[in-house]
């Protein structure tokens, strides 16, 4: 019976040897994995209005996670350029759009070209919302009102506003419509004086160097430059379609889905809220 356990010990002590170098592997392994997945580089396309307060939530997110080598590569553009490229092959891993109706669209075409046994697929999310203003550097805004910028952007015939192209840009879109309620677009249009921009970091660009007039642009741009009231009237939310930002997440990296998760948290909604948005739940 000794001589029984003594064998039964030994090939106990051989088995525990072998389990221990078994869970040395995977444990190197499983660190290989996640150095891997650190070392490939992260791609956002990201909506032109990103571009301030983006690489901020990107540091944070960074040193949050305690991710300091990891690259992130963003692209700034139109919601509608950048859905384009993603459509013709673009390999980024999240779109963040600033309107909900591309990531819809490119879930919906995603959701077509998975095979029927694999029903997974990511879904859009929302991550803040962006606000609209009229922005100047030729003329005081101070003490506008809805009622006197309808009359100001009237009754200034020579003077020449941008909007970002609606086709494109969702910032553009909203102020396209709120000029549609307030029953002026199509004055403004007959009269020549809206000059359509690329994007709506166009559009800050052609008010912010005084080549037109006024701007409608994101809220969020103004407060990166700190500009004076004077310079600036920020249009009531509900004056306009609400300009709620969705994202989707691309590709099936662990650090996709991990970034589209530091998003929508309190934290980063504090920097959103902090950069001139409206934060969402």
């Amino acid at each position: 019976m000794i001589k029984i356990i003594t064998i039964s010990s030994a090939c106990l002590a051989l088995t525990l040897s072998a389990c221990s170098k078994e869970q040395t592997a995977a444990l190197v392994q499983s660190d290989a994995d996640n150095a891997t997945e650190q070392s490939q580089t992260l791609r956002i396309a990201a909506a032109a209005n990103l571009s301030d307060v983006l690489p901020e939530i990107i540091a944070a997110y960074k040193r949050d996670k305690n991710l300091p080598v990891q690259e992130i590569d963003v692209t700034y553009a139109s919601s509608g350029k950048l859905y384009a490229q993603i459509t013709s092959g673009a390999p980024y891993d999240i779109f963040l759009s600033a309107n909900q109706a591309f990531p819809a669209k490119l879930a919906k075409i995603k959701l077509n070209k998975i095979k029927p046994s694999d029903k997974t697929t990511h879904q859009p999310f929302t991550y803040t919302q962006g606000q609209l203003a009229l922005y100047s550097v030729n003329k005081s805004l101070k003490g506008l009102n809805p009622t006197t910028l309808n009359a100001l952007l009237m009754t200034e015939s020579d003077s020449k506003i941008t909007i970002a192209n609606p086709e494109l840009a969702p910032y553009g879109k909203s102020a396209q419509a709120y000029l549609q309620t307030q029953n002026i677009f199509d004055t403004l249009t007959e009269q020549s004086r809206i000059i359509q921009a690329e994007n709506i970091g166009q559009a800050f660009q052609y008010a912010h160097t005084g080549n037109v007039d006024y701007g409608f642009v994101a809220q969020s741009q103004l407060t990166a430059i700190k500009a004076t009231p004077e310079q600036f009237y920020t249009l009531a939310p509900k004056s306009y379609p609400a300009i709620l930002q969705d994202g989707l997440v691309l590709s099936d990296t662990i650090t996709a889905t991990d970034f589209s998760d530091y998003l929508r948290s309190p934290t980063t909604q504090q920097y959103f809220s902090d950069a001139g948005y409206l934060t969402v739940d």
